[in-house]
């Protein structure tokens, strides 16, 4: 019982026996693929599952391979062998989730087991995903998680096969991106004196060496990583570090230390311009992926309003007010993004149809965007916002007050035709710790990634998956909330397997 479910899974006769003299032969390019499965395997089972030029498991990046795309792989298991194919080292690697979903759950545990016969069943499987994007925010500006947090999560995106962690790295709560040449904004700028009125200081930052590591760890992993400065807006941090870059140069405003949204925004003068090309060059340095995220939403423009700077630049770029300066200014940063041969992200359309657009506010934006010529990636609050509660139980943490989201509700995010696929996002303003992070994740991430890999989804198929599932997040010790959600649903029904 595979989660995501397979495309195709055809059961065989036999099963292969994984032991101590079993060894992987990897082709040139697939020996990271090899390297990850003994790495996730060896610390339950004690297999050492060393490289060998006859080892019959043997794994091959293969670019002949035709009609798995770039994440797609192929995957047969006998008596005789365990044979991984794939175009891509993504491919690869989610072969490997696979091989080590079908070894027993317990395998997937920290500590040694003994006692156990560790095998494969024979399985003849082609797989690929159905959406290219399958992602996850996570925000480390309003609660600072160290690195060790963010390299376990993305271990479970993995096992998952989600693709594309989305670092939510600054806001008005603060910086966790170093930048050299504005060392301020991690020695100021990622500290509040409080939060909420508790009077317990929080803050941190990531170093370059951290980030750099983080990436590569993932990128072994089949998954990349999006970071996120927002701008010109949740820019309270940053003004805390540097006032110069904001409306009112004399003024200082230390970091925020109340949830929602600061009107404390960035100036428009070319000097915080300048500033922003600085620090999108240290992220387009560190992180190597196609896509930067630049925020963009959430802006107020009252400082605007009363600015002189901002009145000046409103008549020198042509523009009808202060308010379209947020467009602007998106569009000025997105240029130099586009330049550096990336692309741009942003949460509403900022007038350029490069730029990947994640409509949050509704669903129905999604339409608009569409027609306007971008990319698309769903996050509409609703079906994807994990810190609202999962369920309505008393007994479940506090969370995002107004609407519960449950397993069901991520299931169904809406998906147009055209879009690249849906993220959800896990907000941290009520999530103090990494387990409570963990319990609000799971199991609704888990069904995010079956019903964007899957062809043909089903609810009542992905809930009768995780109860086997279920096991595996208990191996890794998940704290996964309840599965609840809408009886189960057949409008897309799908043949066992």
């Amino acid at each position: 019982m595979i989660l995501p479910r397979p495309t195709r899974l055809v059961r065989r006769h036999g099963r292969f026996p994984l032991d101590h003299d079993t060894a992987v032969r990897a082709t040139p390019g697939a020996e990271g693929a090899a390297r990850l499965l003994r790495s996730l395997l060896r610390p339950a089972t004690g297999l050492p599952l060393p490289l060998h030029e006859d080892g019959r498991v043997v794994f091959a990046l293969d670019p002949r391979l035709v009609g798995l795309g770039d994440e797609g792989y192929a995957l047969t298991v006998n008596e005789h062998a365990v044979v991984l194919r794939a175009a891509t080292r993504q491919g690869l690697a989610h072969g490997v989730q696979t091989i080590r979903q079908l070894v027993s759950p317990v395998a997937l545990g920290a500590r040694p087991v003994s006692g156990v016969d560790w095998a494969l069943p024979g399985v003849d499987i082609r797989d690929a995903p159905r959406l290219p994007w399958r992602g996850v925010l996570l925000d480390v500006a309003r609660r600072f998680q160290p690195i060790g947090v963010l390299r376990r999560f993305v271990d479970l995106m993995a096992l998952h096969k989600l693709n594309v962690l989305h670092l939510h790295l600054t806001d008005d709560q603060g910086w966790r991106m170093p930048v050299p040449r504005h060392p301020l904004l991690t020695s100021v700028g990622a500290w509040r004196t409080e939060t909420d009125g508790d009077g317990v200081p929080h803050g941190g930052a990531y170093t370059r060496a951290e980030l750099s590591a983080l990436v590569a760890h993932a990128d072994e992993r089949g998954v990349r990583i999006v970071p996120e400065i927002e701008m010109p807006g949740h820019a309270r941090a940053a003004l805390a570090a540097y006032p110069r870059l904001g409306n009112f140069p004399r003024r200082r405003l230390p970091v925020w230390t109340r949830w929602g949204v600061s009107d404390a925004v960035f100036g428009v003068d070319d000097r915080v311009l300048e500033f922003c090309r600085d620090v999108l060059d240290e992220v387009l340095d560190v992180f190597p992926g196609r896509h930067v995220h630049l925020g963009g939403d959430e802006c107020p423009t009252a400082e605007w309003e009363s600015s002189p700077g901002a009145w000046a630049r409103v008549r020198r770029e042509g523009l009808a007010g202060p308010r379209d300066l947020h467009g602007w200014f998106l569009r000025t940063v997105a240029e130099h993004v586009i330049a550096r041969g990336r692309a741009p992200v942003s949460w509403e359309p900022i007038g350029d149809a490069r730029a990947v657009v994640m409509p949050w506010r509704d669903a129905a934006d999604a339409r608009s965007a569409l027609d306007l010529g971008h990319d698309v990636v769903m996050a509409p609050h609703r079906s994807t916002y994990l810190d609202y509660p999962q369920s309505a139980d008393p007994d479940e943490p506090a969370g995002q007050p107004g609407l519960v989201v449950t397993a069901h509700d991520v299931y169904h995010v809406p998906l147009p035709h055209g879009v690249l696929g849906a993220q959800c996002a896990l907000w941290t303003e009520y999530v103090p710790t990494a387990e409570h992070l963990e319990r609000l994740a799971y199991p609704r991430l888990a069904a995010l990634a079956d019903s964007l890999w899957v062809q043909r989804p089903s609810w009542t198929d992905f809930t009768d998956r995780m109860r086997e599932h279920s096991a595996r997040l208990t191996a890794l010790s998940v704290p996964s909330g309840p599965l609840a959600g809408e009886e189960d649903d057949a409008r897309s029904p799908i043949p066992p397997c």
